[in-house]
């Protein structure tokens, strides 16, 4: 979502690191450009003049003036001040669960936004991570089928719904369901409202009066950051008539221009607590102002990258890998496990989307022509494959290789080229676990690389922590660059994996 703005950030304040000393016109300049750019990224015009004014203020001041680096510096300012934008380092974006049980939890917006699939997602989320017995119940009479898909979603995720009863009304399901959850124990209620086309006197009542009903903990407001500007202004009508507590974002993986999550926090002071990444259920991402900030300025986000690995990797199956590579050895089924392991982190532009660098990297690869649909048709090819075949790559004559492909969908090329990029990830491997206390044991059980603390704010520090094979077995590119570019794709595992972590 933030694609555009990141590149027009790092156009601008490029320009300023690469000089030696900054006036105060070279400034104005910059800032000029910084406003350009989020205005057009609908960013709110008080909160874009109000940013602006800040981070000039003290980017002419004595701290930036005095430097050894400007330029380095007014980035620094910059991303002080989007965070300070964004809700600040100190906010409190987890959901509270600190009242009496059972837990309500209202779910408002307009239709369309997707609150019934928001609702499955933080109960799938309660359920699984915080271990709460949760019940969902559907108040939208309104919509056709909207209940039978709250249910259908319920039995997906595992999550308890309220029975439905034809023809009750919304305030007489909120009762019941908050009976029902008292009566069978559960922690947490989740209330998924009715919504409309656009914010009318009907629809505010009713939501006023299931509050006063129910008297929710927490009241979510769901917002389409795709609708834009008209978002805040969403958020401002259901704050002045309901209270709202909170402010979920969805489709932020869309390529909106990220105005609304910038502006939404500032304007409304109600803080963002989720993102919604994508359709599947457990697409959901805690909202971190000074990890979206950085993600912004194109420093990426090695912290939620890392957290992301240690959810979705098993330690044991991660310690096994690691013993097989220190001895040199590195197999097609290994292969495959690895780009089994980026899908579920949600795939090469999921990855890409984190690591510094994120505009260049992914430019090359979409130079390179490497996406998604490429990983596909690896793992496609390896599932072709004899076990023999996959334990001992050397016996795939010609004859074998039409096959694969036959069997695939894919051409002979294709196979070569994965065949290639499996001999130099192998040598990768070899040579990494030759390293004694190197990136292996960060790989697998050290946790992520330490950040010095003068190289913090720099878009290239996670470069010069890694050695000349990259990021975990995310093979270099021309000019040391980061992943993702010809002949090199991914696979062999990602930082920051804790000792002792299981999946989820």
């Amino acid at each position: 979502m933030f694609e555009n703005l990141t590149g027009r950030f790092g156009d601008v304040l490029s320009k300023l690191k690469g000089r030696g000393a900054l006036s105060e016109k070279d400034v104005d300049e910059a800032m000029r450009e910084v406003r350009r750019a989020l205005l057009e990224a609908d960013v709110a015009l008080p909160v874009a003049k109000s940013f602006v004014d800040k981070v000039r203020a003290r980017a002419v001041g004595q701290e930036v003036l005095k430097s050894v680096t400007p330029g380095q510096q007014v980035i620094k300012i910059v991303h002080d001040e989007l965070v300070e934008m964004l809700g600040g380092t100190e906010a409190d974006t987890a959901i509270s669960l600190r009242a009496a049980a059972p837990v309500v939890i209202m779910m408002v917006g307009l239709q369309g936004s997707g609150k019934t699939t928001s609702t499955a997602k933080i109960a799938k989320r309660m359920s699984e991570r915080d271990k709460r017995r949760v019940l969902m119940a559907s108040l939208d009479t309104r919509r056709p089928a909207a209940q039978e898909q709250l249910k259908i979603l319920g039995e997906q995720v595992g999550v308890s719904t309220l029975p439905i009863v034809a023809g009750q009304q919304p305030i007489q399901i909120a009762k019941r369901a908050l009976e029902a959850a008292r009566l069978g124990g559960y922690d947490v209620l989740m209330l998924d409202t009715a919504g409309r086309i656009h914010v009318d006197e009907d629809l505010m009542a009713e939501v006023a009066q299931v509050r006063d009903a129910t008297d929710p903990h927490e009241t979510l407001l769901v917002a389409d950051s795709l609708t834009g500007q008209d978002a805040v202004n969403v958020a401002e009508s259901f704050k002045a008539r309901v209270g709202v507590t909170g402010i979920v974002l969805t489709r932020v993986d869309g390529d909106g221009r990220g105005g609304a999550a910038l502006s939404m926090r500032a304007v409304t002071g109600v803080p963002i607590k989720l993102l919604g990444i994508g359709e599947k259920m457990d697409a959901l991402e805690d909202f971190r102002a000074d990890r979206v900030a950085g993600r912004i300025l194109g420093m990426g986000d090695v912290v939620s990258l890392v957290e992301k690995a240690a959810e979705t990797i098993d330690a044991d199956k991660a310690n096994k890998m690691a013993e097989k590579m220190r001895k040199g050895q590195f197999d097609l089924d290994d292969m495959a496990e690895q780009l089994a392991q980026m899908k579920r982190m949600g795939g090469m532009k999921g990855v890409l989307g984190m690591l510094p660098g994120v505009g260049k990297a992914q430019m090359q690869a979409a130079n390179a022509h490497m996406d998604d649909s490429v990983v596909k048709r690896q793992a496609a090819i390896i599932s072709s494959m004899t076990k023999d075949e996959r334990r001992n790559p050397k016996v795939l004559n010609a004859s074998r290789k039409k096959r694969i492909a036959r069997g695939s969908g894919t051409e002979v090329q294709e196979i070569n080229r994965l065949l290639k990029l499996h001999r130099q990830m192998a040598d990768m491997m070899k040579a990494m676990g030759r390293q004694k206390g190197g990136l292996m044991s960060k790989l697998f059980g050290g946790g992520a690389p330490e950040m010095p603390p003068e190289m913090a704010g720099d878009p290239k520090a996670l470069e010069k922590l890694l050695p000349p094979g990259g990021l975990g077995g995310l093979p270099r590119g021309p000019g040391g660059g980061l992943p993702g570019l010809p002949g090199s794709g991914f696979g062999g595992g990602l930082p920051g994996l804790p000792p002792g972590k299981k999946r989820k």
